[in-house]
């Protein structure tokens, strides 16, 4: 069953009064359980997928399957309808890691991960065990602003993989970590994903993270292709 399907997806910004497209007849497919990479130069779309496949952004044209919905692109956006979906869709099933740990700020590590989890329907109990599997369960208490970068991403990954989520969307996880950070968050990152059986889409400048998914789609070329990653 396909988690994920695109199909001659459309997306254009006006800027200085001249409409640019950013993708153009886009397709792409995710099975369950897999993993995509997503690469390509800044401004190829990277960034831009990821907000469409979890109904940030509105497509142009094209049609986008996710975990069972289906959304019609439209230049003039979605109906209510699709909106509500969209937002039951990001509130239960996708699960979204951004390049900074987007955590709130006022609250401790452990109550950031409650309070996703609370959002997607899944125990608050299980939050102490996201973040001890994630090697910072003894800093649950801690606020955001009292951990490393590192610690705080890992508790971002606790955030998404509590929702028990069907697909998780990352968007540059590790890009603002130092190498050995990120090789450590990248580990939990993979690891969890395998172990919980979600899928992955992760845009990424690192050449090394993407071959670590199964398969690749540079949107740096003219006609993107999927590709599958080496073993």
């Amino acid at each position: 069953m396909a988690v994920v399907q695109v199909t001659r997806l459309v997306k254009r910004f006006v800027g200085a009064g001249e409409a640019v497209e950013v993708l153009s007849d886009l397709d792409m497919e995710l099975g369950e359980g897999g993993s995509l990479a997503l690469t390509g130069r800044s401004g190829s779309g990277k960034s831009t997928v990821l907000n469409l496949l979890c109904g940030l952004e509105a497509a142009d044209r094209g049609r986008i399957g996710v975990l069972g919905e289906t959304f019609q692109g439209n230049a003039g956006g979605y109906s209510r309808d699709e909106e509500r979906r969209w937002a039951v869709l990001r509130r239960r099933a996708i699960g979204v890691v951004f390049q900074d740990a987007n955590l709130m700020p006022a609250l401790s590590l452990l109550e950031n991960v409650r309070f996703r989890a609370r959002l997607a329907g899944q125990p608050e109990p299980s939050a102490k065990g996201w973040l001890e599997r994630l090697g910072i369960g003894e800093l649950a208490d801690r606020y955001p602003d009292q951990v490393s970068g590192g610690q705080r991403q890992r508790a971002a990954l606790a955030m998404a993989f509590a929702m028990s989520p069907g697909l998780i969307l990352a968007d540059e996880p590790t890009g603002s970590l130092d190498h050995h950070t990120a090789d450590d968050v990248a580990d939990c990152l993979f690891s969890m994903q395998q172990e919980t059986g979600c899928s992955l889409i992760l845009a990424t400048h690192d050449l090394a993270l993407a071959a670590r998914c199964q398969s690749r789609l540079d949107l740096g070329l003219e006609q993107p292709v999927v590709t599958s990653s080496p073993s």
